[in-house]
């Protein structure tokens, strides 16, 4: 840090104050929001908390002026938090915003128009960003993390101001996307369904309304929840609406959604392209070029290789569970391929195919079943109706339909 006079900081310090009491009484949304956005690490609030650290009396400043001391329930604690933050206290600073948080939403509701909505969304952010970082330094101390805990909680205050009538409700949907970031976090996304209720089902608020990045965040966000359920019509929609309306130029947001978008495609029969896979440089893109390239060929070997391969990342995704279910329709492109084999040698006799047959393509994908096995596998492939025939029990044969014998997905998923 370079040299500061205690006469510059004293002129720092009240250059803030200045701006703050500007901006509220300008009702100046713009300039008001630059000054809580501590994450940011903007050099104007870098060198305001050098200042707070050399001007010791800075609590005096705010509460001697009329301008200052009726917001002084917001000054306080967040000069206090700049102080600790810049010192790398990241939990005595999160411990001072959440004050200025809880004083700020006060402040706020009291405000008629939502001129003060940018600044609400920075505090937003920046609570969850600073519970996750004393959390981690909780953590190395030994101590149990609870912080990111509580900034869901004052979130949760945050979208009770929202979720009324008027021009401040439009807010509610990013809130929500912070809410379902820090349940995802903490492994809590049970806790995503209330306020999903409340932004789907209350006739306060129209979906359309809300910007079009806060729709984005809140479809991928919920499009994960219907991959937990194994609702994957639901996830695909949510997801789709996710991709076709994220920025074009932000190529991180697309992975992140390509990389739950593939797995539900692939569950209801639609392969991507590996040009798609390529486009994005997605991590896993060789591993998801194998499971592509297995549902094609009917190669479970090379399935269960890729998924062994990845796991670990898969698992982290919440995806792992999605792609194991693939087995199905690679055992229904395995028997398709024996069946097209057999109708270029014999097209009357092609629908019957011996389990025999089948054990032994899977010996050769080193896959070692024996005809019992077969049976059951064959049995579920028809009662998913992923294949239509039935079974000639006493000759081990399962005699397919002659009409449409692999009825395709067609975009839905497979049976329960």
């Amino acid at each position: 840090m370079a040299y500061m006079s205690m006469g510059e900081a004293h002129r720092r310090i009240t250059e803030y104050l200045n701006r703050f009491s500007d901006a509220v009484s300008s009702q100046d949304g713009s300039s008001f929001k630059s000054l809580f956005a501590l994450s940011s690490n903007s050099p104007y609030l870098l060198s305001l908390a050098d200042a707070l650290n050399l001007f010791q009396d800075a609590n005096r400043l705010i509460k001697q002026s009329e301008n200052y001391s009726q917001f002084a329930d917001i000054l306080v604690p967040l000069f206090r938090s700049l102080q600790n933050y810049r010192q790398n206290n990241l939990l005595e600073a999160y411990n001072a915003f959440e004050k200025t948080a809880n004083a700020f939403i006060q402040e706020f509701r009291n405000w008629e128009s939502a001129w003060a909505l940018e600044a609400l969304y920075v505090i937003v952010y920046d609570i969850r960003v600073l519970a996750e970082k004393a959390d981690k330094e909780l953590a190395s101390n030994g101590k149990s993390p609870e912080k990111l805990k509580g900034a869901g909680s004052v979130l949760m205050k945050v979208f009770g101001t929202l979720a009324g009538k008027g021009s401040k409700r439009v807010g509610a949907l990013y809130v929500t996307c912070q809410l379902f970031k820090i349940y995802f976090k903490l492994g809590t996304v049970h806790l995503c369904r209330s306020v999903i209720r409340s932004i789907e089902t209350a006739r306060i608020f129209d979906f359309e309304e809300f910007p079009k990045r806060d729709k984005v965040t809140y479809m991928y966000y919920t499009g994960r929840l219907e991959v937990f359920n194994e609702n994957f019509s639901a996830a695909d929609y949510k997801l789709s609406y996710a991709l076709k309306y994220c920025n074009p130029q932000s190529t991180a947001n697309i992975r992140m959604i390509l990389k739950h978008l593939i797995p539900v495609k692939l569950s209801i029969g639609i392969l991507p392209k590996i040009s798609l896979l390529e486009k994005y440089n997605l991590l896993e893109v060789c591993q998801y070029i194998n499971i592509v390239q297995a549902l094609r060929r009917g190669d479970l070997r090379l399935l269960r290789r890729a998924l062994q391969d990845h796991e670990d990342r898969f698992l982290r995704s919440g995806v792992y569970l999605v792609l194991e279910k693939l087995e199905l329709q690679v055992y229904q492109r395995l028997v398709k391929k024996i069946y097209i084999i057999q109708k270029q040698k014999d097209p009357n006799r092609a629908h019957q195919v011996k389990l025999d047959v089948i054990v032994k393509a899977l010996k050769w994908l080193e896959i070692d079943m024996d005809v019992d096995e077969v049976e059951c596998i064959m049995a579920i492939l028809i009662f998913k109706n992923l294949m239509k025939g039935y079974f000639a029990h006493k000759s081990k044969v399962v005699v397919l339909s002659k009409q449409d014998p692999f009825p395709k997905l067609n975009g839905k998923p497979v049976n329960s």
